[in-house]
């Protein structure tokens, strides 16, 4: 083919069918140059930062939305490579881009309801926090092994900054440069772990990689007793190195209350959910990839496994380590590790389901596993995010952000309170909230798997012992908001039921509510998406 007819054929695929459908990725980008432009011609005196995040914001939804019914209307899934196979739009990479969409406009709304940033720093900020969501985006697509590597980066470089945003707090900056410390080490580990898997197999293209590891295990007799097949193994022990600290797993959670108690509410509640939307999103495919091979079976077994090993160490230490905090952002920092390791419990019996031979391999199966963990990330949206927007209230009002400062709050603001119950229990897993219906799900699954590795009841055990051991710490937060009283010389928190910021958080709980007793608003497009993934097709 000629450079010219090369070119022309980049040109038509890039105009005609991919940048039609990255439309809300566009949005993104369109937001962030008018942030700059704003800031450049000081002209967000005249515009609010906030204003041009919530139109930014609310197209990317309205366009998630038009391709959400587009593709989930359809009887079939759809699946079409964007940008010549770097990146894939299906139901999955819409799911998510509608998740993202969502939590990026109530983000900008609780911003602008707390005063964080303030006007002088908003173009900034939503900058950086649009840029975020972009590259968590790109994760949820990523067709290639470089588009991997990129999307990683381009979600964490500005999620470091965010972190640090509060200026003077010595907090903020040391938070801040742990994160950048352990990002830039799990950064060239997955590099070189990418390095390794694409030498061996010869593609960085994550739909020839289940291929080429069926011919390099078909060639070399399969097993991890083949070289190569090591190679491989150790490659994506490294990739997933890189992912496991985006999802702050044990042992590359370190970062994580640091970090969450330095940043704002705010940012860590963002920090807590979408960047573990977008690495879940990317670690469901990479499995997915690698399960389409044949001759590999033991592979798929190790790494589910494994999974689950590091699904029991995150869980449990993430629950253990939550009972002696103070602060209310480092004790829901430790949360957010221990729902990490019940989430990754999804993944493991997938992997242990496509790798057996007892029938619990089958679609419908596999696809429950994957149903349970996007139900359980869009509840815990609204669950994690009606916590952090609690204590981001409070802390407007008592300029701390400690269990002490929530003392006795039902006396003031009982609003609030009422939503924490709600949060709290829901984190927790019990009925009637949404918390409840999404570990049901993901524990039905891993009770599935059991029949084709038994391991899967030693973690399903865990997960029902970590759910109990959950319920004490939140128990001691909502003691003290309920029950004990408020000292006299404490700031009052005068949140009224009728204001905007009650609005907020009511909507949060109710929708956390809704996913509990209706299940069956969600769990139909969960399954959708999860469909969509081609081992399941």
């Amino acid at each position: 083919m000629l450079f010219s007819q090369l070119i022309t054929k980049l040109i038509q695929d890039t105009t005609e069918k991919s940048l039609p459908l990255f439309g809300v990725e566009l949005c993104l980008c369109v937001t962030i140059v008018l942030m700059l432009l704003v800031r450049l011609f000081s002209a967000d005196r005249l515009l609010p930062a906030c204003i041009t995040a919530v139109v930014g914001a609310a197209a990317a939804l309205t366009c998630s939305w038009m391709q959400y019914r587009e593709l989930f209307t359809q009887s079939t899934p759809l699946s079409t490579e964007l940008f010549t196979g770097l990146l894939i739009h299906d139901n999955f990479t819409v799911y998510f881009r509608a998740f993202l969409s969502l939590f990026l406009l109530l983000t900008v709304a609780l911003t602008s309801l707390t005063g964080i940033p303030d006007e002088e720093d908003g173009p900034d900020f939503y900058s950086l926090l649009f840029g975020a969501t972009l590259g968590m985006m790109l994760m949820a697509s990523a067709n290639s092994l470089l588009m991997l590597f990129i999307a990683v980066e381009m979600a964490s470089v500005p999620s470091y900054a965010m972190v640090a945003f509060l200026k003077g707090r010595k907090s903020a900056s040391e938070g801040a440069l742990k994160y950048v410390v352990y990002g830039a080490g799990a950064a060239g580990v997955m590099l070189y772990g990418i390095s390794l898997v694409a030498g061996t197999l010869g593609t960085a293209d994550l739909a020839l990689l289940g291929e080429r590891l069926s011919a390099v295990a078909a060639d070399g007799g399969g097993g991890l007793a083949d070289p190569e097949i090591r190679t491989v193994a150790l490659g994506l022990l490294m990739i997933l190195a890189g992912l496991g600290f985006k999802l702050s797993l044990v042992p590359f959670h370190f970062w994580c209350p640091d970090a969450f108690e330095g940043a704002s509410a705010e940012v860590a509640g963002f920090l807590s959910i979408a960047s573990k939307a977008g690495a879940f999103a990317l670690l469901v495919r990479l499995c997915v990839a690698l399960a389409d091979s044949q001759g590999a079976e033991s592979l798929l077994v190790a790494f589910g496994v494994g999974l689950g090993v590091v699904s029991i160490l995150t869980m449990t230490l993430g629950n253990l380590a939550a009972y002696g905090q103070n602060n209310l952002k480092r004790l829901l920092a430790y949360s957010t590790i221990a729902h990490a390791g019940y989430m990754v419990m999804a993944v493991s019996a997938m992997l242990i389901m496509l790798s057996g031979s007892s029938g619990t391999g089958t679609s419908a199966s596999v696809a429950s596993a994957m149903e349970g963990l996007l139900y359980y990330l869009f509840v815990y949206l609204f669950m994690n995010l009606g916590a952090f927007a609690v204590i981001a209230l409070v802390r407007n009002h008592t300029f701390g952000e400690s269990i002490d400062d929530v003392r006795g709050l039902i006396s003031q603001s009982p609003t609030l309170c009422i939503v924490m119950l709600i949060c709290f229990f829901s984190l927790v897993g019990l009925p009637p909230f949404g918390g409840f219906i999404g570990k049901f799900f993901i524990f039905a699954a891993v009770y599935n798997a059991g029949g084709a590795n038994s391991f899967m009841y030693v973690l399903l055990a865990f997960g029902c012992l970590n759910t109990v051991f959950s319920l004490f710490y939140y128990l001691r937060v909502l003691k003290t908001m309920f029950l004990e009283t408020r000292e006299e010389t404490a700031p009052p928190v005068p949140v009224r039921f009728a204001s905007w910021e009650s609005a907020f958080v009511l909507t949060l709980a109710g929708f956390v509510l809704l996913l509990g007793v209706a299940p069956h608003v969600m769990s139909t497009t969960a399954n959708s998406a999860a469909q969509a993934l081609a081992v399941l097709q």
